[in-house]
This record gives structure tokens, C-alpha cells and sequence, in this order.
């Protein structure tokens, strides 16, 4: 109950006046329902067996009054709960949302993507059911089985303690039957978030599943998770049909009771009809109200199983967050420095005891063989990841102790594999600062080569790129990263191999764009083409996660050693060429 208790946070900004008004008309549902035994009654004694004229002339009218009423406030407690049930799915969702924009790389490095999106689509649907549809089940038709067995007792309690006999004993196994649904509810979320995540890979890695023939992979694949969550639900399917046939047994007992000892009763002469068929109606009323209930148990089963895959993200902390005394770093104008750094996934150290400092308007190549820390270690400058020992401080100041948005709003970045929205060219550029104006973002498109194409597309800057931009190339793709970092104007700049992977017109348009984009900037460089690296200030070679060497391209080959090495293997020897191999 402690996950519903929380759910129910999400009801109380709705209570008033939305749910409570709800919740009267609930009642007035309800409370009507108790006057429709005694109508029955009316008619059956005073129409059918008196004969009274009277009688017939106002029970028509009051039967229609009765109806129209209980339409009113029925149309009333429907819209009002689906209008809170929805606002509640979306400030769920909003705030799953939320919650994940601040969680660190590490949590989604952990989480499959289509995973987290069954979470904040599929989850959350059944939070709904379990908060607005059960609340007002259990309001109205609990009032309605309370006001009907006060109507049953007072009309014959005889007969009302023989019907009720049966309900007590169906509690038991209905509630039994509701643990084993929220337990396969629970496995069949999972099972979609699998589903969801597998049909997304496919999806946006079609090019790589048609590249090498694996369509049918891919759809075997989907299958055998599909029928996963096939078996998962008609499990739980099967368990909830049980619920309704085992109460109409239940209860046929109960009516056969009844019907036989009210019965005899009638024809004996000690009831009238009217007053049994009176009763019978309201046993017959409180079964559906009764079987709702049930329903109700078994849904809330459900959505608690939703709402725990939904309060296990909610629950996750960032492990990058803002210190309590977190101070704004107005800018940048001197030094970024590594003291004593190491860091680590695990146990496992990538970077061990790095020290290096970059001086403001420096360019610095990192250079080594794949999976050196390289990236790593640029990440750690904007705090992506957390340092295991030492610290990097900023114009002296250690980067914990700043905030992390005014430290992120002194870096820009451009990387390898760049990432686009599905939206407009304007949109992509200005994303850094969506407070720019049209002149600007113009003006950093033509810096960083790009207006020409972006004047080519059908709508210019208005055009749609699609998903991760795939309607443009890998070079215009690049070049409207660098017009996004431009028009950021962030002092300091990370280049993660930026030209890697581009034909040769491609590389020299984003080469001249880097050109623009490195001038007035401190430049942390890795893995770059070699006409780059040449004009870095210093080159930083890597080896196992440790620094070896540092100097200039020239100091670097006298000394022939690592650099040597690499730039013998990876480069072109000639040196006078302008483009050279890519150094990983």
C-alpha cells in the first residue's frame, strides 16, 4: 500500500473541484440506486395487484425523474474522473520526463532506450486505471452496495442474511487471484519494454539490417519477444476471467437460496410479491456493484505493478548533481586543469594520474590508439561522468563545486557521431540558444559553410531534416553541428574526431568551418586530421589511459617514440599531403 499511498499524490492537486464534484455525483449515482427496489415494489403491489389509478399516473413520472437524474450525474462522475485520469497520466509523464532530462549518461548507459519509453507510455497507462477508474469505483460502488444492503436488510433480513452469506467466501480467492495478476502484469511490462526496444534498434538501424541481409533476423527477433509478451498476457488474461465465472457461481447459490425460500414465503402468504421482487432487485443490483469491486481490486493489482517500473526511475538519483553551496562560473579567461585525475567504470581505471593544464585560447590534441580514454576524457571536463580521484578546476575553481549549467554554458562541443532533432534547420542551429535571432543564426551557418545547402533544401531553414538528420549527408550534418556550437559562442570547445568518417569535399568544407569555429576558443582536439593536429598548440599522446608524451607536433616526431609510432603507422608519410589517415 505504501506505492499506492504515493500514487495517490498525484489525485490531490485534482481533489478540488474536479474530483470532488466527481466524487457527488458518485453519490447522487449511488444513492438513487436504493430507490429503485422500492419503484419495483410500487408498481408490482399498488399498479399490478391493486389496481390503483393513482399510482399509475405519478410512478411513470418518477421513474423517468429517477433515470434522467441518475444519466445526469453519471455523465457528470465519467467526464470528470477521465478528465483527472488524464491530467494525472500527464503529469506523470511530465514528470518522468523531468526526472530523466537530470539523470547522468551512466543511468541511460544502463537502461535501454525502449525500455525507459514502455515505461513512460505503457507504465503510466495503468497508473490511470489504478488511481482515477479505481477511486471512483471504489467510491461509487461502495456507496451504492452499502445503500442497496441497507435496502435489502430493511425489506427482509432474513432473506438478506441467506444472500449474504456467499459474499465473505468469495473474497478470499478473489484476492489470491489479484496477487497472481499484478505478478504477471509486472513480467508483461517488462516484456514490452524489450519489445519496444527491439522494434526501435530496427527501426533506426533499417540501414545497417538491409546492409547485411539480417531483415530476417530482425523479424525472428521480434517474434519470439512478441510471443513473450503474448504468453505474459493471456497468463494474467486467464487468471482475471476466473474472477467473474466464480462470482456468478457464487452468487447462483446465494439466488437459489433466495428464490426458494422467498418463494415458498409468497405462496404461503407471508410476503407480497411486490416485497420480494423488491428484494430480488436489489440483490440483483448489488451484484454489479459487488463484481466491480472486484474488478477494481484486480485493476489497482495492475497499475501497482505499472507504478512500481514507474517509482524505479523516479527513485534513481543522479550521480552528477549540483553541491548544496554550488556557486555560477561567470566565464573563462584563464586555465582548465587536471590535478592527480583518475576515473574509472567500476573497478576498471580508464584515465590514471593525469595531470595536464590548458591555457586559455590554447589548442590541445589528445592522440592515441583506440580506447585510450581519450573521449573520456573530454566528457569529464563538462561532467558527464564523475571523477574517481583528483579533481579538473576551472580558472581555479574545482568544477564540483560550480553549477553544472553555468559550467556546461562555457563548452561546446562537436562530435563524430552528430546528433540532430526531427525538426526544422533553424531549430538544429539555435539549440544551444533558442534566444537568437534569424540574422544570427544565418550568420553562423555561412561561418560554419553551411548556408549554401540549407538555401538549397525546399524550405531553406524551415526544412525538416527527419530523424538524427538523416535526409542530409554526413558533411551537412556535421556542418550544422558546428553552426549550432558557433552560434552558441562558448569559450571552450571539444572536438571529438569531427571529421572522421567524411569523403574529401566534405572534410574540406567542415575543416574550414572548424577553422572559424576553433579561432578565439580554447580547443581540446581528439583524434583530428592531421592538417589540425599540426596546428595544435600542443599534442597529448596517450597510452593506457596515462599520458606519455606532450609537445608539438615537431618536438613529438624528434623524439621518436609514441607519437612517432602512431603518426608512422596512422598517417600519410607524406607530409606535404594535405589530408592525412584517421588517427583513432
Amino acid at each position: 500500500m505504501k506505492n499506492y499511498r504515493r500514487l495517490l499524490r498525484y489525485l490531490r492537486p485534482y481533489v478540488w473541484p474536479y474530483f470532488t464534484i466527481a466524487m457527488v455525483c458518485m453519490a447522487g449515482y449511488s444513492a438513487t440506486s436504493g430507490a429503485l427496489p422500492f419503484l419495483v415494489q410500487r408498481v408490482i403491489d399498488d399498479v399490478f395487484a391493486q389496481k390503483d389509478k393513482t399510482s399509475l399516473f405519478y410512478l411513470p413520472f418518477l421513474i423517468i425523474g429517477v433515470f434522467a437524474f441518475r444519466g445526469l450525474v453519471n455523465f457528470g462522475d465519467h467526464y470528470l474522473t477521465a478528465y483527472v485520469g488524464l491530467r494525472i497520466i500527464n503529469d506523470v509523464r511530465d514528470g518522468l520526463n523531468r526526472h530523466l532530462q537530470f539523470l547522468s549518461l551512466s543511468f541511460f548507459q544502463r537502461h535501454p532506450t525502449g525500455t525507459l519509453i514502455s515505461r513512460v507510455t505503457n507504465d503510466v497507462s495503468l497508473v490511470r486505471s489504478a488511481l482515477t477508474d479505481s477511486v471512483a469505483s471504489l467510491i461509487r460502488d461502495t456507496t451504492s452496495l452499502l445503500a442497496l444492503i441497507v435496502v435489502a436488510f430493511l425489506k427482509d433480513w432474513v432473506l438478506a442474511t441467506i444472500a449474504f452469506v456467499v459474499f465473505p467466501a468469495s473474497v478470499l480467492p478473489i484476492t489470491r487471484m489479484s496477487k497472481k495478476i499484478k505478478r504477471f502484469t509486472k513480467r508483461g511490462q517488462v516484456a514490452k519494454g524489450n519489445l519496444t526496444n527491439l522494434l526501435q534498434e530496427s527501426i533506426q538501424g533499417n540501414r545497417i539490417v538491409k546492409a547485411f541481409g539480417m531483415e530476417k533476423y530482425e523479424i525472428d527477433r521480434f517474434q519470439e519477444e512478441n510471443q513473450r509478451v503474448f504468453k505474459q498476457s493471456i497468463r494474467g488474461s486467464r487468471t482475471q476471467s476466473v474472477v467473474t465465472p466464480a462470482m456468478e457461481l457464487l452468487a447462483s447459490f446465494a439466488i437459489g437460496a433466495v428464490v426458494w425460500y422467498g418463494g415458498s414465503s409468497v405462496i404461503a402468504g407471508g410476503r407480497t410479491q411486490g416485497e420480494f421482487m423488491a428484494f430480488m432487485t436489489a440483490m440483483f443490483l448489488m451484484y454489479q456493484p459487488f463484481k466491480h469491486l472486484t474488478r477494481t481490486y484486480t485493476t489497482i493489482q495492475q497499475g501497482l505493478a505499472g507504478a512500481e517500473r514507474i517509482f524505479e526511475v523516479l527513485d534513481e538519483e543522479s550521480e552528477i548533481k549540483d553541491r548544496a553551496d554550488a556557486q555560477p562560473i561567470s566565464g573563462f579567461s584563464r586555465m582548465i586543469e587536471f590535478h592527480d585525475l583518475s576515473f574509472g567504470y567500476g573497478d576498471e581505471l580508464v584515465l590514471n594520474n593525469i595531470n595536464l593544464k590548458i591555457r586559455a585560447g590554447e589548442m590541445v590534441a589528445l592522440v592515441g590508439m583506440s580506447g585510450v580514454g581519450k573521449s573520456t576524457l573530454a566528457d569529464l571536463i563538462p561532467r558527464f561522468y564523475e571523477v574517481t580521484s583528483g579533481k579538473i578546476t576551472i580558472d581555479g575553481a574545482d568544477i564540483r563545486d560550480v553549477t553544472l549549467q553555468s559550467l556546461r554554458f562555457q563548452i561546446g562541443m562537436v562530435s563524430q557521431h552528430t546528433f540532430l532533432f526531427n525538426d526544422t534547420v533553424r531549430n538544429n542551429i539555435a539549440y544551444g540558444d533558442p534566444s537568437k535571432d534569424m540574422d544570427h543564426i544565418v550568420a553562423a551557418a555561412q561561418a560554419a559553410y553551411a548556408d549554401d545547402f540549407i538555401m538549397a533544401l525546399p524550405q531553406g531553414y524551415d526544412t525538416m531534416i527527419g530523424e538524427l538528420g538523416m535526409r542530409l549527408s554526413g558533411g551537412q550534418r556535421q556542418r550544422l553541428a558546428i553552426a549550432r556550437a558557433l552560434l552558441k559562442d562558448a569559450p571552450i570547445l571539444i572536438l571529438d574526431e569531427a571529421t572522421s568518417s567524411l569523403d574529401t569535399d566534405s572534410e574540406r568544407l567542415v575543416q574550414e568551418a572548424l577553422e572559424n569555429l576553433i579561432v578565439r576558443r580554447t580547443s581540446l582536439v581528439i583524434a583530428h586530421r592531421l592538417s589540425t593536429i599540426r596546428k595544435a598548440t600542443r599534442i597529448v599522446v596517450l597510452v593506457d589511459g596515462s599520458i606519455v608524451e606532450e609537445g608539438t607536433h615537431e618536438e613529438l616526431l624528434a623524439r621518436k617514440s609514441e607519437y612517432s609510432r602512431l603518426y608512422t603507422l596512422q598517417f600519410l608519410k607524406d607530409e606535404g599531403t594535405s589530408h592525412g589517415e584517421i588517427l583513432h
